[in-house]
């Protein structure tokens, strides 16, 4: 379920995903750049028949924050007072972020349960450990991290497994050929056994600017050449067949509208693999 899709500019439209396992109402969020807003988008769609407020108190699980970028959490600080107990998941590097910059009674008053005093112990820090498997409180799922690089910072991707099927949401990330780094390769290795078993259902990837975006302000994202750079890596532990009608979904797309449309038909005019590719639309759910 689409909360926000977008990389940027529309503060009503920024990254969130809520994901759950069909016939039920156990959510996790995937970053919180918008929620409140995504979600009203949703109940007008008749995806959710409670109120708004109602969804992000009971449904929502907890929250998996890719890295610290306002565009990936801002959602969720400013719907902290409203929210219920829950976790916040990530890699140690973007909790100690929100600990010190966000929940720190200077610039939001601190809804966790560590840092400056006091703590009001709503949320729960659960740091992550790179290619540990963690249980997912209050769901049946567990999620397994990943770094990955974003310019100079380090972002993560999400590995979400429910009974045998699983999904793979990237945050922000460079190439590895433009990041000088491997992170993507390794990423790539450790998720190929599971497309050639078609156990993973869709991978969740940013493309953030179109191809005429010179590589050295990409800052850290990618655009339809080196996202499809990157799939013929994945393709070559895979084999081309496997990526035939696999479901890609490009996620962080970054105004203007006229860019979103360049970015949409670069893929499609790229996409030899014939991956199936899926733009999602704020409150619009997503069956894989």
């Amino acid at each position: 379920m689409p909360l926000g899709v977008k990389g940027g500019i529309d503060e009503s439209n920024l990254s969130a995903y809520m994901v759950g396992a069909g016939g039920t109402d156990n959510y996790i969020c995937l970053d919180a750049g918008t929620l409140h807003y995504g979600i009203d988008k949703a109940i007008a769609k008749k995806v959710f028949s409670i109120p708004a407020e109602q969804v992000l108190r009971r449904y929502i699980k907890g929250y998996f924050i890719s890295h610290a970028h306002l565009d990936h959490i801002s959602g969720l600080i400013i719907n902290s007072p409203d929210d219920t107990a829950k976790n916040i998941y990530a890699l140690a590097n973007c909790i100690e972020t929100i600990k010190t910059h966000y929940f720190s009674w200077e610039s939001w008053a601190n809804f966790a349960n560590e840092g400056d005093k006091p703590a009001l112990n709503k949320y729960h820090y659960q740091v992550l450990k790179p290619d540990s498997i963690t249980a997912i409180q209050n769901t049946t799922m567990t999620v397994q991290a990943f770094p990955l690089s974003h310019s100079n910072l380090t972002s993560a991707a999400f590995l979400i497994r429910s009974n045998d099927a699983y999904l793979l949401y990237l945050g922000d990330t460079g190439p590895d050929e433009v990041e000088k780094s491997n992170n993507l390769q390794s990423l790539w290795q450790a998720i190929a056994p599971l497309v050639k078993s078609k156990k993973l259902k869709g991978i969740m990837i940013e493309t953030s600017f179109p191809d005429e975006q010179p590589d050295k302000t990409l800052f850290g994202h990618l655009t339809p050449r080196w996202l499809m750079k990157e799939m013929v890596d994945l393709a070559s532990l895979t084999g081309n067949q496997a990526l035939n009608g696999f479901n890609l979904i490009i996620t962080h797309v970054k105004p203007p509208q006229d860019n979103i449309e360049k970015i949409k038909v670069e893929l499609k005019a790229e996409n030899s693999f014939k991956i199936n590719l899926i733009f999602p639309e704020q409150g619009a759910a997503i069956e894989l």
